[in-house]
């Protein structure tokens, strides 16, 4: 194998890696042999107790790494020293992938994805998730700064289906969005104002659909990308939806077209 080929190979596999903190997701993620777990770091203050135990003996069973570490070294793993209680594990996550595959998917055929743009609320992120797993729409991209972090919550709030929903993260949205229309992927922006409906839409090629924050929508610099702003239709005075309801909306009726 040569030098590009490995550095190929344990980029893939690095990209796969989410670390997750807390006594209790970790211990989870250990008894869930559906799971794989890669690392178990703990640190070395730790009581011997019931739970630190028990992640000691499920990790030994699976073969899990153990690594021990200071407080300060744990907290820079976990990323949230004051919440990580001591744990931390990497696990491998088959459907976490780096944005810059997308290209090949796209070049496939046609494929659905959405996209995030700056979606702050953790529950939001989780249930939307649950709704690309469930739905078996291409994919979700996700930029790793400006959303919602895949956190505990996170897993919580998607029931689990994080650990098999096809994720694909990107630094920078507008860079990534930017090659796959260059790429002649679709970009839509999803806008309450916009006069074409997302139940109409019959595009036969590959799309990706943009939600934007919560409160302020699509930004200005994302919605200029787009070559298409949809919506939907709203009665009885309704003037939005949820934009986790939004993105089940989508990804239920974009899911093989």
């Amino acid at each position: 194998m040569s030098d590009s080929e490995n550095y190929q190979q344990r980029k893939a596999f690095f990209a796969q890696m989410l670390t997750i903190y807390g006594r209790k997701p970790v211990l989870e993620a250990l008894q869930d042999d559906a799971i794989a777990v890669y690392k178990l770091h703990l640190a070395s203050s730790n009581r011997e107790d019931g739970q630190i135990r028990k992640m000691r003996e499920l990790a030994e069973k699976r073969g899990v790494i153990i690594e021990m570490h200071d407080r300060q070294a744990l907290s820079r793993i976990s990323k949230n020293g004051k919440q990580d209680q001591g744990a931390a594990a990497d696990l491998q996550l088959s459907g976490l992938k780096d944005a810059s595959e997308l290209s090949q998917q796209t070049a496939t055929g046609q494929r659905q994805f959405i996209a995030l743009d700056r979606i702050t609320n953790p529950q939001n992120l989780g249930m939307i998730i649950r709704s690309v797993a469930a739905s078996g729409i291409d994919g979700l991209i996700l930029p790793r700064k400006g959303c919602a972090a895949l956190s505990p919550l996170v897993i919580k709030s998607s029931a689990g289906t994080l650990f098999r929903a096809p994720i694909f993260l990107c630094d920078d949205l507008s860079s990534c969005l930017s090659k796959l229309k260059n790429d002649g992927t679709r970009l839509c922006a999803l806008s309450s104002h916009a006069k074409q409906s997302l139940l109409t839409d019959n595009y036969q090629g590959s799309s990706v659909y943009v939600l934007g924050n919560e409160t302020d929508g699509v930004s200005p610099a994302i919605s200029k990308l787009c070559q298409q702003q949809l919506s939907i239709p709203m009665h009885n005075g309704v003037e939005s939806l949820n934009v986790a309801i939004t993105a089940a909306l989508i990804a239920f009726s974009s899911a093989g077209n």
